[in-house]
């Protein structure tokens, strides 16, 4: 079967890895163009383009696939290489463009996309750090056959995944990467047999994951300990739960909520204590400590080593 493979970011290179691993004939791989990033802001190659490019298997990065859109020459390269491919079937996974019309009605088999979330619940941008911050018991992986509409299309393969209680969005990514993986080459050689089955999708149950936005990373200590030890998982690796203390930023990458601790007349914010074991946090309601948190410039550090350097002294106040 060839396959031609549309993805950009790790969560996709874990994929396209397993479909070439598994033996399927991959002509073509999509990609977005190359974008500043690092210190330098050079530009770098997505993780998909960079194992395409060490494998020798030929790579497109067009700004859009509209042909009526503002690139109509890179759109229009790209079809006549996707139309060279002769591909039974496209594989889209986190790839970071919409697909027109055109696009979907090319294979032969149409455009299976490797969703990390229990569809219809979390259709968007976002749905891990969705699933997190809502609180989910579990989340999956969905293979959908897409089509015109946001993540609407029928369900072809489903698998459950437990969200464990200290899962951040960095973590379950990983392990929703590897599920998306097997279930795809899975799904690939079910279609190859004629076995897939498209289920649609019920009505009920639709959710949306909104894209993570720079300005929800900031932390309102007046929500209860559990919102934002959530919020703090969700935000973890990106954008990171920040708060402020003394004039000067601070991330926020893990905490735990403190049972043992007694709720006090302390405005939320207010530090509690601080200690090897955390700084205790006033929520409300409900107390959460700190356990893993960043300077800006700094490195992430335990709390035990992040007090060395500075001071969160018990009274204060986290804005």
């Amino acid at each position: 079967m060839r396959v031609i493979f549309a993805g950009t970011p790790e969560f996709s290179r874990v994929a396209l890895e397993r479909l070439h691993a598994a033996g399927f004939d991959i002509p073509l791989v999509l990609t977005q163009p190359d974008r500043p990033a690092g210190r330098g802001m050079k530009l770098q190659a997505s993780p998909v383009k960079q194992f395409a490019l060490g494998h020798g298997i030929a790579v497109a990065q067009p700004h859009s696939l509209r042909l009526d859109g503002k690139y109509p020459e890179e759109a229009a390269a790209a079809r006549a290489a996707m139309e060279a491919a002769q591909a039974d079937v496209m594989v889209v996974a986190a790839y970071g463009l919409i697909l027109p019309q055109w696009v979907l009605d090319l294979p032969r088999l149409g455009c299976l996309n490797i969703h990390a979330s229990l569809l219809p619940r979390w259709r968007g941008a976002a749905p891990i750090h969705r699933a997190i911050e809502a609180g989910d018991a579990e989340t999956g992986v969905t293979i959908m056959q897409m089509d015109a509409g946001l993540d609407t299309g029928a369900m072809l393969l489903v698998e459950k995944l437990p969200i464990a209680v200290q899962d951040s969005t960095g973590s379950l990514h990983d392990k929703l990467a590897v599920l998306g993986g097997r279930l795809i080459v899975e799904a690939l050689e079910i279609a190859a047999c004629g076995g897939l089955r498209a289920v649609p999708q019920p009505a009920d149950g639709v959710t949306y994951a909104h894209k993570i936005e720079k300005h929800e990373a900031a932390i309102d200590w007046s929500l209860p300990a559990e919102v934002i030890a959530r919020r703090i998982r969700a935000f973890n690796p990106f954008p990171g739960a920040a708060t402020v203390c003394q004039g000067e930023a601070i991330k926020l990458w893990r905490c735990e909520i403190d049972s043992a601790s007694r709720m006090s007349d302390k405005a939320p914010g207010t530090i509690l204590s601080a200690t090897e074991a955390g700084v205790a946090v006033q929520c409300g309601p409900g107390v959460l400590r700190l356990t893993e948190l960043q300077r800006a410039g700094g490195k992430r550090l335990p709390a035990t080593e992040f007090l060395r350097g500075f001071s969160l002294p018990a009274g204060a106040v986290l804005g």
